[in-house]
């Protein structure tokens, strides 16, 4: 997940928190700041690897591929059950020992992952690595703020934040191109070797800061009734639902079209396509946030009827996934400065809201989509998104006042 509960505060405050132990100066700080953005790969990717190697994961733990790809729904669990009560309950903790904590997290998940071949201890695994994710995003774009000095923090965030795009466009396709030529069990090992190797790099240069003074709290929960927040959600909530459905099976898929083989490479293009995205969105969401979410939409859309009205695989499948990478890349940054822009004040909350719904709603897309693999067949996955998305575009299309507005209001 992109967001955080911290990330939506004003650039001169710091949601509460106590003074930072240590600024940057007139630079930033990219040693810090890499290992960061290092973090936010690792959470992405440990997030969305399943996805790439579901044929191999379930033969392996003799079950169907549909109850396989509910490790990621498992997954989106343990974020959305745990990502607020842990934000508040480790308020007061120093920000490196819980990142450092976060990390551990990943590796010892990972690594039981790895050398499991029983289908629920696979599932708790998956489970405390959603856990561990909650955590992560708790902290991490608000720890980059941090580091530097108000002018900074921008360029900051941004850095850090390159580690989703990159497990897009770069991590998905390597570890299921790892995992079809040397098997799934070693991706994940280099997902905990990656871990193990981050904790160290943290330690070395990461400086540590503060939490909350003992006795506060964060604020969560107060974002609903502001105008503007409600219509966030909502296209959060069924555009991620819509999306998972078919990114969480999409190995599935492909292998109902015989493109089984290519699945790395059809990730690829959906996640270079994604990178692309981000770029367009970082340089004009200033402007046109709602144009820009009304475009990534009708992208993802058009993309989702190419793949339904496909009856076997080649070049259409690629030129589809690009569509669909262009058009989903910026959708988390269009979506968090959305709900920051309509909290004003208790912009925290909404963040926190939406890092919640966010999870739920991959959870969902896991359960919908193996319900409709069981059920329909893969083939019904490019329809269900497409499905999904007419309500968004209506909610995009009805919030021209508040949510999605003609004009974001001045920085």
């Amino acid at each position: 997940m992109t967001a955080s509960p911290d990330t939506a505060a004003p650039s001169g405050r710091d949601s509460g928190a106590a003074p930072p132990a240590r600024r940057s100066g007139g630079k930033l700080p990219l040693p810090a700041l890499l290992a960061l953005a290092t973090a936010v790969f690792l959470t992405s990717l440990t997030e969305t690897l399943p996805a790439g190697l579901l044929p191999g994961m379930s033969h392996d733990l003799r079950v169907s591929e549909s109850a396989t790809g509910q490790t990621v729904t498992v997954y989106a669990i343990g974020t959305a059950l745990t990502a607020i009560p842990l934000t508040a309950a480790t308020s007061a903790w120093r920000r490196k020992r819980l990142l450092l904590t976060a990390v551990a997290g990943f590796a010892v998940a990972n690594t039981v992952t790895a050398v499991s071949s029983v289908y629920g201890l696979t599932m708790v695994a998956r489970f405390l690595a959603g856990v561990a994710a909650g955590l992560a995003w708790s902290l991490l774009a608000g720890y980059a703020r941090r580091m530097v000095e108000v002018p900074l923090q921008g360029r900051a965030i941004a850095v850090a934040m390159t580690g989703i795009p990159v497990a897009l466009s770069l991590g998905v396709p390597a570890g299921t191109f790892l995992g079809q030529a040397l098997g799934w069990r070693v991706a994940f090992w280099a997902m905990t070797a990656l871990a193990v190797v981050l904790l160290v790099w943290i330690t070395a240069v990461v400086p540590d800061h503060p939490g909350l003074p003992r006795g506060e709290r964060p604020r969560m929960l107060r974002a609903l009734g502001i105008p503007g927040v409600r219509p966030v959600l909502f296209v959060t909530l069924v555009f991620v639902l819509a999306h998972t459905v078919l990114y969480a099976y999409i190995a599935t898929f492909l292998d109902g079209l015989g493109m089984g083989d290519d699945t790395d490479l059809v990730l690829l293009a959906f996640g270079v396509a994604s990178l692309l995205g981000v770029w367009v969105v970082g340089a004009q969401i200033q402007y046109r946030l709602r144009s820009l979410t009304i475009a990534g939409t009708l992208l993802v859309a058009v993309a989702a009827a190419w793949l339904g009205v496909l009856g076997d695989g080649g070049v259409p499948v690629y030129v589809a996934a690009a569509l669909w990478g262009l058009g989903w890349g910026g959708l988390p940054t269009l979506l968090q400065t959305a709900v920051g822009d309509a909290g004003g004040d208790r912009a925290d909350a909404a963040q926190a809201m939406l890092v919640t719904l966010w999870n739920v709603a991959m959870a969902g897309g896991g359960v919908l989509g193996g319900v409709l693999l069981d059920a329909a067949g893969s083939g019904s996955f490019p329809w269900t998104l497409l499905v999904l998305l007419l309500p968004v575009l209506a909610v995009v299309l009805a919030a021209r006042g508040h949510g999605f507005p003609s004009r974001r209001r001045a920085a």
